[in-house]
């Protein structure tokens, strides 16, 4: 229990949300988007508790957090859904409550968890989506000569499918974090874990390319990918890039980064990496994230025969 606290003493449910979040931020150390999320999650249940119809009183201060019961959450997931928010949408909700519960638990705040019992809807799992491998072969060539950024954009494209790294990932690589005479790239990713990435040759003379243009216009940034401020390059930047290329190429399904890194282990999975291999290339903590590309690999797979074998189209 905090030093100074009892259960007889109740802090206003904001001042709890405001400690929680400091406790990600400096303790947990979670990332400006995991902690966006959280703030944004938190928020809404806040508001909700607010107008709360099961609590009868005329404030329109939500309830001391002891009296948040069980029956609360599910009726503030009942509104969620009311929402017509998304089954993995309602199931970050829940976990996020549960992460604060768990703390105000941890703390001595509370005696008894709402939170425990609470089964989220299921999640129906999608196979992700990506592009065969002749569609990122265009991709790839899309830039050309006339391009203001060709360098860089190409660079930036043979990155992403050659490492299968998150946008993030690489918009947070330093040139210290390159090993070209290797063709190693170091990561840093979710959790400030790192790991470290192969670079194709495809990927290694594009990279070499863009440095020595830098290099030649007297750019001796930290960055490896920067604008035209001299800035390292953001999330959405890269998305335009992207979007770009993709009609230039003639590719008009939904593409964004992450179909590229859903590319890149699908492609793997088809000839033949083993499902251990793909998920250390991916940075997965555990197998069963890595698991859904051996539906995808199976239903390429299938596909292919059906297309491929004299018989495979025959009912």
């Amino acid at each position: 229990m905090p030093c100074g606290y009892s259960l007889s003493v109740s802090l206003p449910l904001a001042t709890l949300n405001d400690k929680f979040l400091k406790h990600l931020r400096e303790v947990r150390q979670v990332s400006p988007h995991t902690l966006r999320a959280y703030h944004r999650d938190l928020s809404r249940f806040i508001d909700f508790l607010s107008c709360d119809p099961l609590d009868t009183s005329v404030s329109a201060e939500p309830p001391p957090v002891q009296r948040i019961t069980a029956s609360r959450i599910r009726l503030y997931l009942g509104s969620l859904l009311e929402a017509e928010l998304g089954p993995s949408t309602m199931a970050r909700h829940l976990s996020t409550l549960r992460s604060f519960f768990r703390w105000l638990e941890d703390l001595g705040y509370i005696e008894d968890n709402p939170c425990v019992g609470l089964r989220g809807p299921r999640k129906t799992q999608k196979l992700p989506r990506f592009l065969e491998e002749d569609e990122v072969e265009r991709l790839l060539k899309a830039p050309c000569p006339d391009d203001r950024n060709e360098d860089r954009d190409r660079a930036i494209l043979e990155t992403l499918y050659s490492t299968g790294c998150r946008v993030s990932e690489l918009v947070a690589i330093d040139l210290k974090h390159l090993q070209l005479d290797r063709g190693l790239v170091l990561l840093h990713g979710k959790g400030k874990k790192q790991r470290y990435a192969m670079l194709g040759k495809p990927a290694v003379e594009s990279l070499e390319q863009y440095i020595m243009f830098k290099t030649a216009k007297g750019f001796n940034d930290e960055a490896v990918f920067v604008n035209k401020h001299r800035k390292r390059i953001s999330d959405r930047s890269i998305r335009r890039i992207l979007d770009k290329f993709l009609l230039r190429a003639g590719i008009h399904s939904p593409c964004s980064p992450h179909t590229l890194r859903h590319s890149f282990a699908t492609h793997l999975m088809r000839r033949g990496a083993d499902l251990r291999t793909v998920q250390e290339l991916l940075g997965h903590a555990s197998l069963g994230s890595t698991q859904i590309y051996t539906h995808v690999s199976i239903e390429g797979l299938r596909n292919l025969y059906a297309q491929a074998h004299p018989l495979g189209g025959k009912e």
